[in-house]
């Protein structure tokens, strides 16, 4: 038998040159269709009037998500679905494809609302908020960021103090997810060390002294709900806080959740970016061939594809660890720091290559690249990831 005869054959899909696909479970290739299925029926087809609108319906798209069990789909019990780190994963990549606020929608509400109470929540908590919210008959948002405070929420200016058995919270957050539609909000506020420090607390966005404004004239993440909270003597009975955690080890494992789902949703994107521009340079012709056929072209085709095999690589390694182990957090901010910015890299190519018709929304790739703008910054800025990962090559922290 001749060595060519006993080649494997080629994938069928062109972008997987390294097979990736066949270290994927049968259920696994399953969850990422139903999740692509999902999103074609009830997203593609609107997703870039709701970028130019700078608007989401984003509580009819989490019924649809809760139907099919994308919401919280990690977590156990409790109306999730219970599935793994790897599921979640590949949902997440499908997600972004689409658009950065549908996986952030998604993100936002399972990995870090309801990881959140599911993690550190009295079984009150759990019982009354997380079957509805994997539903998505209820939406809730995290309150971390501040105006002044977001790469240092040690620093955060919102205060909790106790007033015989209540809490009152006063202070703002800003940049917040799904903050002006939520239902109820997981708030992290300063108790004094008196008290634990930093605490978190589980709020009925109805309770009196809570305020949310929607945000406008963004440039990026445009198809998603943004918010700035405020709170004005904002009471709370005993039982809203969440006992059993203190400190900034609470958010942090929270953003750890959502840091995860960014490691593979942000391939989402460069993987449509990279579609788009391949299609495209085997149809655009110039000097009588397509463009396809240039090596400078190919050169840009073989690298962004190369890259995103990468990138899927760790995503699926770290997911199986996930899985088993667990995941240290340096080796979160390793798949955060290398798969956005060579998501980002990716969708700026891609640009290139479609030239002017890059920049038209007939496209998906500057919606893309301008939604990774946001995606590089938010839940830990490049800069940050790259300290964690510092610290943890050097043993010396340069936060300071």
């Amino acid at each position: 038998m001749s060595a060519t005869s006993s080649m494997p054959k080629r994938p069928s899909d062109p972008l997987d040159l390294v097979d990736v696909d066949s270290l994927l479970t049968d259920e696994e290739k399953a969850i990422r269709a139903a999740t692509r299925q999902v999103c074609a029926d009830v997203v593609d087809p609107h997703v870039m009037q709701w970028y130019e609108e700078g608007d989401l319906p984003a509580r009819e798209l989490a019924r649809e998500f809760g139907r099919v069990g994308l919401l919280g789909m990690h977590l156990h019990g409790y109306g999730c679905a219970g599935m793994s780190a790897v599921d979640y994963g590949l949902a997440c990549l499908e997600l972004e494809a689409s658009d950065s606020g549908i996986r952030s929608l998604v993100s936002v509400q399972g990995s870090l609302a309801m990881f959140a109470i599911w993690r550190f929540g009295t079984e009150e908590h759990k019982q009354q908020w997380l079957p509805r919210m994997a539903t998505g008959e209820a939406i809730g948002c995290f309150g971390l960021t501040e105006p002044d405070h977001g790469s240092d929420p040690g620093s955060m200016r919102t205060r909790a103090r106790k007033d015989g058995d209540d809490w009152v919270l006063n202070g703002s957050k800003m940049w917040i997810t799904n903050g002006s539609i939520a239902d109820v909000a997981v708030v992290w506020a300063n108790a004094g060390e008196e008290n634990g420090g930093i605490r978190g607390f589980v709020v009925p966005t109805d309770t009196p002294g809570f305020a949310a404004h929607k945000l406008t004239h963004k440039m990026s993440l445009r198809a998603s709900v943004t918010s700035e909270l405020t709170f004005e003597g904002l009471r709370l009975p005993a039982d809203a806080v969440l006992p059993d955690v203190t400190g900034l080890k609470g958010p942090l494992a929270c953003l750890s959740e959502a840091r995860y789902g960014i490691v593979w949703g942000s391939l989402g994107a460069a993987r449509s970016s990279l579609e788009a521009a391949r299609r495209y340079s085997m149809e655009r012709i110039q000097f009588g061939r397509p463009i396809a056929g240039f090596q400078l072209t190919q050169a840009k085709l073989a690298s962004m594809a190369t890259e995103l095999q990468l990138g899927q690589l760790l995503a699926l390694h770290l997911g199986r660890r996930k899985d088993t182990v667990g995941l240290r957090p340096e080796q979160v901010s390793v798949g955060k720091y290398n798969n956005i910015t060579k998501a980002l890299e990716i969708c700026r190519t891609a640009r290139t290559i479609l030239g002017a018709n890059g920049v038209s929304g007939e496209y998906p790739v500057m919606r893309h690249a301008n939604n990774l703008e946001s995606v590089l910054t938010y839940e830990g800025t490049v800069e940050m990831h790259t300290l964690v990962i510092g610290q943890a090559l050097t043993g010396e922290s340069a936060f300071r």
